[in-house]
């Protein structure tokens, strides 16, 4: 997301960090590669202007000694950037009780993919999640909600014969008084007209939504400030979700339009996978754009992808120091299922222009299905000490003819799992509920480096 951008500024704070004298010509060239950057993300021209003045006054006054100068125009180009980015806002959901969470939006924000994500979201962080389908006017929204839920064992509540959304909801409200956490998918229009204005309204007398959440295309950039005014001032909504954050580079323009609007921005979503979404943090965001990492969205990421449960059972085998084959596919399946690690190299610090292809992590969905094959293959004894198949070329041989593959494939999952196995060694005193920290992360990531892994 916002590529261009993030290398514009990476390439300016090193330009400033290198430089032995700011001189005038160093110092208006970075501001007007700054500028063109800013501009290209759609960033509004004042701010861009403003930030500008700012470098250059910093960068020209005769107070500032020439050391410090550069840690002070650093500083500044770090403030700015997060200040047009706005303030985190956590979405915050109802201690005691049940929250509702209405979602509006324009046709073609991606309301109903977006609620999906958000569902969720929240249920692999242990909250009883529903999905309600209100949106009765696009053709087969109902149907895709249902398709969605279905997907990701969610639990929808859709009426597909009904043209009114207020009897829809009305219809299940007492089966949704058991869940903790209510997501409802409104109507869509091309404008933010009478009609759709005063349906929202009837229907968050009846809902009283404990937050009102506008989505929007990233795409819609500079334009972005209009669409959130007017919706905050018919329909006060409390922030906002942009989607498609990861297939426009104008992106800057509807985060800043957002700031600028009040309107805080709850999650971006980055793909078109369920675990494509994540908090948005201003200071994380720069950091990523400037090549820096942001290990606390990786880690809210690695738990989108796998339940409560689960982490619960991978923190005692880490304790243990022990994994089975079983444990290696399901952590690629995982990996894989966060959009594989070519979107969360970003993340991880230092690893942002790191050339490791894809396929080291098994991002190949035949290859895991050749693992699965060969699992069904193994024997218990085999499945949790795979030592037994590395010792014995005859067993390779057996486990690849019964799973129909080749012995290539059978010695691929088991270099997969030698590396996770020393990578567990190591860390067998971690505790996955706090994360890795940045080093833990950094020599995972080493060891899925090697050359070795490249010939997989």
């Amino acid at each position: 997301m916002l590529e261009k951008l993030g290398k514009a500024l990476k390439k300016a704070q090193d330009k400033i960090a290198n430089a032995i004298f700011l001189d005038k010509n160093l110092v208006e060239g970075i501001v007007r590669e700054l500028q063109r950057a800013l501009i290209e993300a759609d960033v509004e021209i004042l701010l861009v202007k403003k930030i500008s003045d700012k470098i250059k006054k910093a960068a020209f006054d005769e107070r500032i000694k020439e050391i410090e100068k550069k840690e002070h125009l650093i500083k500044i180009l770090h403030e700015e950037l997060t200040s047009i980015l706005g303030d985190k806002k956590e979405l915050e959901l109802e201690k005691k009780g049940q929250t509702r969470i209405m979602l509006l939006g324009l046709y073609g924000a991606g309301k109903t993919t977006t609620i999906s994500k958000l569902g969720n979201y929240y249920q692999k962080r242990g909250k009883k999640v529903a999905l309600v389908g209100l949106d009765v006017h696009r053709p087969a929204a109902k149907e895709q909600l249902m398709q969605l839920a279905k997907t990701n064992n969610l639990k929808a509540f859709v009426d597909l014969e009904e043209t009114d959304a207020l009897k829809t909801y009305k219809k299940f409200k007492k089966e949704l008084d058991k869940f903790d956490l209510v997501l409802i998918d409104t109507a869509g229009r091309h404008t933010l007209d009478k009609e759709l204005v005063k349906e929202i309204k009837d229907l968050g007398k009846e809902v009283k939504p404990t937050q009102t959440i506008l989505v929007m295309p990233a795409d819609v950039g500079q334009s972005a400030k209009k669409q959130a005014s007017e919706f905050q001032d018919a329909l006060k909504i409390s922030g906002v979700i942009i989607t498609r954050m990861d297939s426009t580079a104008k992106g800057g323009g509807a985060l800043t339009a957002c700031a600028e609007t009040n309107a805080p921005v709850y999650f971006i979503t980055t793909g078109e996978k369920v675990n494509d979404i994540e908090e948005f943090n201003p200071n994380n965001f720069l950091s990523r754009l400037l090549g820096m990492g942001d290990l606390e969205t990786l880690m809210q990421k690695i738990k989108s992808a796998t339940d409560e449960k689960k982490q619960e059972k991978m923190q005692k085998k880490l304790q243990e120091g022990k994994l089975s084959l079983e444990d290696v596919v399901e952590q690629v399946k995982s990996m894989n299922s966060l959009g594989g690690f070519g979107k969360l190299k970003s993340l991880i610090p230092g690893m942002a222009n790191a050339k490791i292809s894809d396929d080291m992590l098994g991002a190949q969905e035949e290859k895991i299905k050749k693992w699965e094959h060969i699992i069904k293959s193994l024997t218990p004894e085999e499945k949790e000490n795979p030592e037994l198949l590395q010792k014995q070329t005859s067993r390779i041989k057996r486990v690849a003819k019964g799973a129909g593959v080749n012995t290539s494939d059978v010695r691929s999952l088991l270099k997969q799992y030698d590396v996770l196995q020393s990578f567990v060694k190591d860390s067998s005193d971690m505790d996955m509920s706090q994360g890795m920290s940045q080093k833990q992360m950094q020599r995972l990531m080493k060891k899925f480096g090697k050359k070795k892994m490249r010939r997989m």
